[in-house]
């Protein structure tokens, strides 16, 4: 199958399975940002079943990797093996567990980090992970309107740490899988000075 299929079959399962995926408009944004910034090595905090790593897996070049983290191992399990239907398994790698224990152990830099697990813990998950970024990598936030009261600590962080040039993307009309209306939500960009 190609990635697209895949991502197809996914968008059709998540509004029965309630799945919260970034779906193909709010997805948009992330091909744009993976396409624009060219990283290398990306890690994604909070995978589900795939959708993510996919959408950005299907940009990277011949020597692109992905570090997924998440911590059920029934939603890793099941990403696996989307990843593998849609050709992309040798380069996306899997941990299971807490990101909050899994990112300080990590020692390998990125180009770019996708966050998209617990809300409140953002600003926790990205500041264990600045010492593996450099000047240009990119970090992507999702659902930071949907979710505004519990990323307020880290947008007040990207926005005005000096650390990062941040831009707030919205995508109006948004269909969210997980609460199976439309409604706004937005991704958060920053670049790292």
């Amino acid at each position: 199958m190609k990635p697209e299929d895949v991502l197809e079959a996914i968008e059709k399962e998540a509004p029965r399975e309630g799945w919260p995926i970034i779906g193909p408009t709010r997805g948009v944004i992330l091909d744009e940002v993976v396409v624009k910034y060219k990283p290398s090595r990306i890690l994604e905090v909070g995978t589900l079943v795939g959708y993510s790593a996919i959408r950005m897996g299907r940009h990277l070049k011949k020597e692109g990797r992905i570090v997924c983290v998440e911590v059920n191992q029934d939603m890793a399990r099941s990403a696996s093996l989307n990843f593998e239907r849609a050709g992309l398994s040798g380069k996306i790698e899997v941990m299971v567990g807490d990101a909050l224990e899994i990112l300080p152990t990590l020692t390998d830099r990125f180009d770019m980090v996708f966050l998209d697990a617990v809300k409140e813990d953002y600003r926790a998950y990205l500041t264990s992970v600045e010492r593996l970024l450099h000047k240009g990598s990119v970090v992507a936030a999702d659902n930071v309107k949907s979710h505004a009261k519990e990323v307020m600590e880290y947008l007040d962080y990207v926005r005005n740490s000096g650390k990062y040039e941040s831009v707030y993307r919205e995508s109006a009309d948004n269909y969210r899988y997980g609460t199976g209306r439309f409604e706004a939500d937005a991704v958060e960009v920053s670049v790292r000075l």
